[in-house]
């Protein structure tokens, strides 16, 4: 060879330009050549190795798909001087496939960069240094790097696997070992942890098997984590049961990884040959990429352990439910399979609640988990029964009733502040497996089981309980459907058992009934009766009236009337009252009449919604006594025409009185028409017909009854939507209302000056025919004279009803309810008001 030292060096001094101002580097590349050279020739002395590998490497170098040929050689003879490995695998592992190649994983653990130099050994040669460097740094290498003669990777042999092996199952428990630690920084946080290698003097470890162990470190990480988790909430004060269930399943599954660990230990065997330089792979039972297989399932739990753990800090009951079931949305199969197990476990002490809830209304939440919660104050409160019917005095502000002044009226823990008051429903804590809507039919459910059993008393709620649970499915995660349906069941029931417990047993449609014919004047002949009899007492003042003398005319007037066949509970719930009342007001001003409910009634009859039907009453009754106004009126003139056509000079003027009280009666008469047939029955018609379906919880039943009666208020009183004009057509029909009264007295004095001049021409006829019956003074003024002055304010009233009935139909032509415009034609007979309103420019806007 001695004689191609001389070639070698021209070659190497052409090829390397660097290695002509360098001589040492020139001689190592030469020496490195002459080497290469060497193996070929021992090789194959006869030279067809040199000349194949020639061959070889010219076809490589041609080839246009590889970009670095140089590594593919490289690679090609580090596999060629690999050492075989032993085709059957050991016998505890008989169905382990080939371990994975090594991928790069998301790792909390934060490796160090540099690597630990390695000084130069004796005895091996450039080739062996280089694919040492290169399994150590993964790194391709010029050919210049890899003579470099600064190369401190050289001279170390590597660390032997089963001590390796030996730290990697210490850190999977979370436990340093000797060659590897795991460390923390003190002031950082607890995601920031190092894997720090130990440099040892005679040993390296490989860039891939640093990988390797990185890889395997994060499960450790992770159980550690876990772990500690675990031990804090064992002892914390508060913790929650949902949260108690999830550390029971993770120390379950942290039991299941301590028997792998214990398993994996027990395969761990100790090297055969005292040179650990020299150990067999196939002497080892397990090694780190078996083990990497083995944990690869457990670094998948130890991921969702570990995120659920992370969430646990921040959510409590329900909202903890929420988190684990948003991870179930996963298109890995092993990660859905997990979260479903994990949320199986996790959801028994919610499913327990709701199964207490659900089937017998009682809440046993102690750490505030379930999406029912209770208000404290009201936990043990019960309602009052006939106490309510104590009675009180109201008192009439501004334009509305206000609540009655004695607390004994109406108990202030009433059945409405139960039911709306004591459970509140709360959303973040509902499971989304759930849902909202069948979320409040589980609130409902139970509320109604709970009211039914406290406020109603209910003996037979244990046979609906039956009903309910023999009906229902079973209440778990892994059965949606049969959660589903076992909700629909027991809302069914529940709501069929409380509109029973209403309808039959408290008689909640009599009630309703009852208010209708009394305070809405349902029952005619009962509201003429007390009509006629109170009308002498209510035209008193105020102060005049006595409670006694009102009581006993209301019940003179059901025994007159056929109210008298109505339920003597109804009846001794009727009550005549007064509101408060101020100087110079009268009897029609302050009277009403009263209808006292108890609990439970009161949840649906409370307090707010009778204030609104005292309104309807003090309206209808004003209107009932103006048509009873109208009505003598009328019956008075009519009677007296025979006396009136003694004096031919008023005719005239009992005409136009008829007209206008023709024109009030009609009016009158046609929204009384309107209030009776048009709101009240059909609204009633809408009310009895959902009742009688029993369809929805109590809710429903409170909701219909507030509509019916919200209907009554809008479209009797004749309110718009309109802000700031809600009440302007109800003040045109009162104004319309005290015309009404004032022509009506009007129309007295002047029915009386008739009378008396009647009577003294009839006195004056008989002094000329010579009989005397009596004195026939003669009149200080004339017919004339007196004429006018009685018919102005005739005129005067009658003038201006007709303007406020002309404003009134106007605005009722264009109001926003339908069955107001259609009112505006009844009052508008014959076109009567058509040509009136034409002559008005200011025509109103839409109320």
């Amino acid at each position: 060879m001695s004689n191609l030292t001389p070639a070698l060096a021209a070659l190497v001094h052409s090829l390397v330009p660097a290695s002509r101002n360098d001589e040492r580097l020139h001689d190592e590349l030469v020496a490195h050549c002459q080497e290469i050279l060497n193996r070929l020739l021992h090789s194959s002395p006869s030279g067809s190795t040199s000349l194949k590998f020639t061959n070889l490497l010219s076809r490589l170098l041609d080839q246009p798909v590889l970009s670095r040929k140089h590594s593919a050689v490289h690679f090609l003879q580090s596999l060629a001087a690999s050492r075989q490995h032993s085709s059957t695998a050991p016998p505890f592992l008989p169905s382990l496939a080939p371990p994975p190649p090594v991928r790069s994983s998301p790792s909390p653990l934060t490796s160090p960069a540099e690597r630990s130099p390695l000084p130069q050994s004796n005895g091996k040669s450039k080739a062996e240094k280089l694919r040492e460097y290169r399994l150590q740094s993964g790194d391709s290498l010029s050919f210049i790097q890899i003579c470099n003669p600064a190369d401190k990777w050289l001279g170390r042999s590597h660390l032997p696997e089963h001590l390796l092996l030996r730290d990697t199952l210490y850190l999977l428990q979370g436990i340093s070992g000797k060659y590897v630690r795991l460390s923390s920084h003190s002031g950082t946080s607890e995601d920031q942890h190092t894997l720090e290698f130990v440099d040892q003097g005679r040993y390296i470890i490989s860039g891939p098997t640093k990988a390797l162990i990185h890889r395997l470190s994060e499960v450790g990480y992770l159980y550690t984590r876990v772990d500690q988790y675990v031990r804090e909430r064992e002892g914390a004060p508060g913790v929650g049961m949902i949260e108690q269930s999830l550390c029971h399943h993770l120390q379950t599954k942290l039991t299941e990884y301590y028997r792998l660990i214990a398993v994996l230990e027990s395969q761990m065997s100790s090297p055969n040959s005292s040179d650990t330089n020299d150990i067999r792979e196939q002497e080892i039972g397990l090694t780190l990429r078996r083990l990497d297989v083995w944990i690869n399932e457990w670094r998948l739990r130890m991921r969702m352990m570990s995120v659920c753990v992370e969430g646990a800090r921040e959510s409590h009951g329900g909202a903890l439910v929420n988190l684990i079931h948003s991870y179930t949305d996963n298109g890995d199969p092993f990660v859905r399979k997990f979260t479903d197990q994990l949320l199986e476990e996790v959801s028994k002490p919610f499913f327990a609640t709701l199964h207490k809830w659900l089937f017998s209304g009682e809440l046993y939440d102690p750490f505030s988990e379930f999406f029912v919660g209770m208000d404290q104050s009201l936990a043990n409160v019960q309602p009052l029964h006939p106490s309510s019917l104590a009675g009180g005095i109201y008192s009439l502000a501004g334009d509305g009733f206000a609540t009655p002044d004695n607390d004994d009226t109406w108990d202030p823990e009433g059945g409405l502040k139960l039911w709306e008051g004591k459970y509140d429903f709360r959303k973040e804590m509902l499971p989304m497996f759930v849902g909202e809507a069948f979320g409040r039919k589980i609130f409902s459910t139970g509320k109604s089981l709970n009211f039914i059993r406290y406020s109603c008393h209910d003996r037979d709620w244990v046979a609906t309980r039956e009903k309910m649970s023999n009906t229902g499915g079973s209440l778990k995660y892994s059965d949606i459907v049969g959660l589903e349906r076992s909700i629909d069941a027991a809302y069914s029931l529940a709501s069929q058992r409380l509109f029973d417990v209403f309808l039959e047993k408290f008689k909640l449609l009599d009630h309703l009934r009852a208010l209708k014919q009394y305070l809405l004047l349902g029952h005619g002949d009962f509201a003429d009766r007390l009509m006629v009899a109170l009308g002498p007492s209510l035209s008193r003042p105020a102060n005049a009236l006595f409670r006694h003398n009102l009581t006993a005319t209301l019940e003179t007037a059901i025994r007159s009337s056929n109210a008298q066949t109505d339920s003597p509970d109804v009846l001794r719930r009727l009550d005549a009252r007064m509101l408060e009342y101020s100087h110079g007001e009268i009897g029609w001003d302050v009277f009403t009449l009263e209808y006292k409910v108890d609990a439970p009634i009161d949840t649906v009859i409370d307090p707010d919604t009778m204030v609104k039907y005292l309104k309807l009453f003090n309206h209808l009754w004003q209107m009932k006594r103006i048509e009873g106004t109208l009505s003598q009126s009328w019956m008075r003139i009519a009677g007296g025409a025979r006396t009136f056509l003694r004096i031919p000079e008023l005719d005239p003027s009992w005409h136009q009185i008829r007209v206008v009280m023709a024109e009030m009666i009609h009016l009158i008469r046609q929204m009384q028409a309107y209030c009776q047939l048009e709101v009240i029955e059909c609204s009633w018609k809408t009310l009895v017909e959902f009742l009688n379906k029993r369809e929805g919880d109590l809710d429903a039943m409170i909701e219909a009854h507030r509509s019916y009666l919200g209907r009554l208020v809008k479209k009797i009183l004749l309110l718009t939507s309109k802000s700031g004009r809600e009440e302007q057509v109800l003040n045109i029909v009162k104004d319309i209302f005290t015309l009404i009264l004032q022509f009506k007295d009007a129309v007295d004095n002047f029915y009386n000056y008739c009378l008396s001049e009647s009577a003294r021409r009839d006195r004056a006829l008989d002094t000329a025919r010579g009989l005397y019956t009596g004195p026939s003074d003669d009149p200080n003024t004339s017919l004339e004279e007196s004429l006018p002055r009685l018919m102005r304010p005739v005129q005067e009233y009658g003038t201006q009803f007709s303007e406020k009935a002309q404003s009134l139909v106007q605005y009722l032509q264009v109001h926003s309810d339908l069955d107001c415009r259609f009112l505006a034609v009844r009052l508008n007979f014959s076109d009567y008001y058509r040509n009136a309103a034409a002559k008005k420019s200011d025509t109103p806007k839409t109320v």
